[in-house]
């Protein structure tokens, strides 16, 4: 084991830490007038009661300032069939150029397709290395069946189809034509 802090050992610890396969999130928020987003894969949830899940956020994003001071956030869990969202929303350029997300709670733009989607309080920023840590209480949420998709040693991957009967909803209304 090694833990050598110049560029290959960073690049060596990125390997070993590829091999951890998570699921693929897309967070979105609104700060002053505009709507933010971007493609995450550090959320996890935290506690149940009360309800908080926390994600990551590079320091250098251009994003940040979005994100640290706006009040809510909008976590959407993407489907194995949401590679190309996925990767939309972690380049460059206007993330929301010719998509149409719902306006949700909070005035939170909401994405349509997704295997789930949880409406958050922000509640606490803490830098941590070159990222900071968000936490937000959970206040709606809502799922539908489906394989997510997943990332693992640096690309995606389609994961295992859960049971229908696992979907679960908390305030969130159905997406149009659900039903």
């Amino acid at each position: 084991m090694s833990n050598d802090d110049g560029p290959s050992g960073h690049r060596a610890l990125r390997e070993v830490l590829g091999r951890y396969a998570t699921g693929v999130a897309v967070v979105t928020t609104r700060h002053l007038g505009r709507a933010a987003g971007l493609t995450v894969n550090s959320f996890t949830s935290v506690s149940l009661d009360p309800p908080l899940v926390l994600w990551c956020l590079n320091r250098a994003s251009a994003n940040r300032p979005a994100f640290t001071l706006s009040p809510h956030f909008a976590v959407h869990v993407l489907a194995a069939d949401q590679r190309r969202l996925a990767v939309r929303f972690a380049g460059p350029g206007d993330r929301f150029e010719r998509l149409r997300p719902l306006s949700g709670p909070y005035g939170l733009p909401l994405l349509e397709g997704v295997l789930a989607t949880l409406v958050c309080r922000r509640e606490q920023v803490i830098t941590a290395g070159d990222h900071v840590i968000l936490t937000g209480t959970v206040l709606e949420h809502r799922a539908e069946p489906g394989p997510p998709l997943l990332f693992l040693d640096g690309r995606f991957h389609a994961g295992p189809h859960p049971a229908a009967e696992n979907t679960h909803a908390g305030l969130l209304p159905a997406p149009p034509g659900a039903g």
